[in-house]
């Protein structure tokens, strides 16, 4: 079935999630789950694809164990893509990322590496500065509160040196595309739109070793 987007029903559940956090809510309203906002994102990442390879959906129950918040379940549906890639949905609205949320060690070894050195650190600004351009932020979740250990604290480039991750991100509120196949076009635009941050961190950093 083909991604027809996410109707008023999926912002409503969540909506209602929020104000009653609990399982008599999350079983009274499974259905509603289930149809109006599991199916479609299946329907999207099935859409996506044969572009941005396969989707992974997270649980929708919360890991509490080393929580305060005792709250069983996340109040957004989010998914994976295997080329890289998230897409979230919440009362909120959409949201999609993109980038290495938190690198390992060696991953922030050649990530500094990379930034401090002129012509990739300058190529890393000049992504930024595009993608700011279409309204998508490039950021690291968490900072160093300084530069870090052997690099100076007035490196041209010292706030991107701080980072312990790298990640694009976008959302838009609830609107009446949301309802439509529309809500895939921003995905997709979103995904060609980080691509070049995207090789940037694979070459630069890539995975663990």
């Amino acid at each position: 079935m083909a991604f027809t987007g996410w109707p008023a029903e999926a912002l409503d559940f969540y909506e209602g999630l929020a104000a009653d956090n609990s399982k008599s809510y999350w079983t009274e309203h499974k259905a509603t789950y289930d149809d109006k906002v599991y199916a479609p994102m299946v329907a999207l990442l099935a859409d996506l694809e044969p572009e941005f390879g396969a989707g992974k959906i997270f649980r929708p129950y919360r890991d509490v164990r080393f929580s305060s918040d005792k709250s069983p379940y996340k109040t957004t549906i989010a998914a994976t893509l295997e080329k890289g890639g998230y897409v979230q949905l919440s009362a909120d609205g959409l949201a999609c990322g993109r980038g290495y949320y938190w690198m390992a060690s060696d991953q922030l070894a050649r990530y500094r590496a990379a930034v401090a050195e002129d012509r990739t650190g300058k190529d890393l600004e000049a992504i930024i500065a595009a993608a700011a351009k279409k309204k998508i932020s490039i950021t690291g979740h968490e900072q160093l509160k300084t530069a870090p250990r052997g690099y100076p604290k007035d490196h041209p480039r010292v706030d991107l040196l701080r980072n312990k991750g790298l990640v694009a991100w976008q959302e838009w509120p609830p609107a009446a595309w949301l309802g439509t196949a529309k809500a895939k076009d921003r995905v997709v635009a979103f995904l060609h739109a980080t691509d070049h941050l995207a090789e940037w961190l694979d070459t630069n950093v890539g995975e663990s070793r």
